[in-house]
C-alpha cells in the first residue's frame, strides 16, 4: 500500500514540477538563497573568521546559511500560496529542513569531539537518516510509515511501547544532547578565551560546565524518551559498586584532575619533575596531565600520581630557578680581584637575572687548582637550562683568557723504575 501511494505521489510530484509555474518558484527560491548568502556575508564581515558553528570556514558551510534560507523560503511560500501551485517550494523546504538538521548535528559534534573517529560514523548515519526522512516526507510516505510503525507494539511491565515511540524518543534525545553540546562548546570557548583568570581555573570551570550540561541534557532526553527516571536509582547503585571495584582507579584519576585544578598545585605552564621526568605542563585533562620535556618528549601522567606522590614544581610560588657552574683556576690566582670580575661577566649574560644577583665563591681546594662555584638565577626555565649554562661558561672562558688566568688541568709524572 505504501509503495503504491508513494508511486502515485511521485507521479503527481513529477507532473507538478513540469508545469511552467515552476519557473516562478525557482526564481523565488534562487532569490531566497542569494538573500541568505548576502545576509551571512554581511553578518560575517570581510575579515576572515575561525571555523565556527554558525558561519563555518566559509560563508555557505555553516549553520546560519541554511537557517536563513529556510526562513526566507517559508516566507516566500506563504506569499506565493494561492498564486502558484508551490510544488518546488514543497521540495525545497523539506530539503532545507534536512540540511539544517545535518549541519547542526555535524558542526556541533565536530566542535565537541574534533578528533573522534566514532563521531565521524555518527555524522554519516545521521546524514543518511535525515535525507531519507526528507525524501519520505516529500513523497508523502512518512506519515504512513510512522502509522505502520505505531502498530508494532509490545508490553514492558505496565507500559506499552511501539517502534514509533522509540524513534520519537531517540530523536528527542539526540536533539537535546546536540543542543547541550552546542551550548557547552560555546560557553567553554568563551571561558577559555577570557582574559584575567588563571588558565587552569578557566579549564576547570569549562569542564565542570560541560559535565553539568551533558548530565542535565541526558536526564531530560531520557525523560522525553519515556524512560522512568526512578529506575535509574538501581542503575546508580550498580554503577557505584562498579566504580568502587573495577573503576576505582579511573574515578580516582577523574577526581584528582578536579582537585589539581581547584588547588592549583600544578598549573598549565609550570615546570615540574615527576618520577625523574622534567618538563612543562601543557594540558590538564580529566584523566591525565600532559608534560612536555624541553627535548620534545611528552609524558602522560595519571592525575592520581600528581596527587598521591611527590611532585617537584619549580615554578609554583616563583618562576625563578637557581643554577650553578664550576670552574678551576690555578693556585696563586688573585681571587680578590677575579671574583668581582666573574660576577660582572655572568651578569652580562642575557637570561641571567640581576636580582637576585649572581655570586662567585671559593668552594674547594682541589688537587689541581682552586675550585670556584658560580651561582646565578634565571626567570624562564621553560626556555631551557643547558643553553644558559653554556652561555655563562663561555662568558667565564672569555674573562679568564682575557685576564690571563690559567685553568689548570691534571698532570701526571711517569717515573721509570730503576
Amino acid at each position: 500500500m505504501i509503495r503504491a501511494l508513494t508511486a502515485d505521489e511521485l507521479t503527481r510530484l513529477a507532473g507538478s514540477l513540469m508545469q511552467p509555474s515552476v519557473l516562478g518558484e525557482a526564481a523565488a527560491l534562487l532569490g531566497c538563497l542569494l538573500a541568505a548568502w548576502v545576509l551571512v556575508r554581511l553578518l560575517r564581515g570581510q575579515a576572515p573568521r575561525p571555523d565556527s558553528i554558525w558561519f563555518g570556514a566559509h560563508i555557505a558551510d555553516g549553520v546560519l546559511f541554511p537557517v536563513l534560507a529556510l526562513m526566507l523560503a517559508l516566507i516566500a511560500r506563504s506569499a506565493l500560496r494561492g498564486v502558484l501551485p508551490l510544488a518546488l517550494m514543497h521540495v525545497a523546504v523539506a530539503l532545507l529542513i534536512a540540511l539544517v538538521a545535518i549541519r547542526v548535528t555535524v558542526r556541533v559534534l565536530r566542535r565537541a569531539f574534533p578528533d573522534s573517529a566514532p563521531m565521524r560514523a555518527v555524522e554519516r548515519w545521521v546524514s543518511w537518516l535525515v535525507w531519507i526522512a526528507g525524501v519520505l516526507w516529500i513523497l508523502g510516505a512518512l506519515p504512513m510509515l510512522l502509522a505502520e510503525l505505531d502498530e508494532i507494539q509490545w508490553k514492558v511491565g505496565g507500559t506499552r511501547i511501539s517502534v514509533h515511540n522509540l524513534l520519537e524518543g531517540s530523536l528527542t534525545a539526540i536533539v537535546v544532547l546536540v543542543v547541550a553540546l552546542w551550548v557547552s562548546s560555546a560557553l567553554e570557548a568563551r571561558l577559555l578565551a577570557a582574559a584575567g583568570a588563571d588558565l587552569s581555573l578557566r579549564k576547570m570551570a569549562a569542564k565542570t560546565l560541560r559535565a553539568l550540561l551533558l548530565m542535565l541534557g541526558l536526564v531530560f532526553a531520557l525523560s522525553a524518551a519515556g524512560i522512568d527516571l526512578t529506575a535509574l536509582s538501581v542503575l546508580g547503585g550498580a554503577l557505584g559498586v562498579g566504580i568502587g571495584l573495577g573503576l576505582q582507579k579511573l574515578a580516582a584519576n577523574y577526581v584528582s584532575g578536579f582537585v589539581i585544578l581547584l588547588e592549583r598545585s600544578v598549573r598549565i605552564g609550570d615546570l615540574v619533575q615527576v618520577d625523574d621526568f622534567e618538563g612543562r605542563v601543557t594540558d590538564i585533562g580529566t584523566r591525565y596531565t600532559l608534560i612536555r620535556a624541553l627535548n620534545g618528549r611528552e609524558a602522560i601522567v595519571p592525575n592520581d600520581t600528581l596527587v598521591t606522590q611527590r611532585v617537584v614544581n619549580n615554578t609554583l610560588a616563583d618562576p625563578k630557578v637557581a643554577l650553578t657552574t664550576v670552574v678551576q683556576v690555578a693556585y696563586g690566582t688573585d681571587l680578590d680581584t677575579l671574583l668581582p670580575q666573574v660576577v660582572q661577566a655572568v651578569t652580562t649574560v642575557p637570561r641571567v637575572l640581576a636580582d637576585p644577583a649572581p655570586s662567585a665563591s671559593l668552594s674547594a681546594f682541589a688537587a689541581d687548582g682552586l675550585e670556584l662555584t658560580i651561582g646565578f638565577w634565571i626567570g624562564d626555565p621553560d626556555q631551557g637550562t643547558g643553553n644558559v649554562r653554556s652561555d655563562v661558561n663561555r662568558a667565564l672562558l672569555r674573562l679568564l683568557d682575557g685576564a690571563g688566568v690559567e685553568i689548570p688541568f691534571p698532570q701526571r709524572v711517569l717515573r721509570r723504575a730503576s
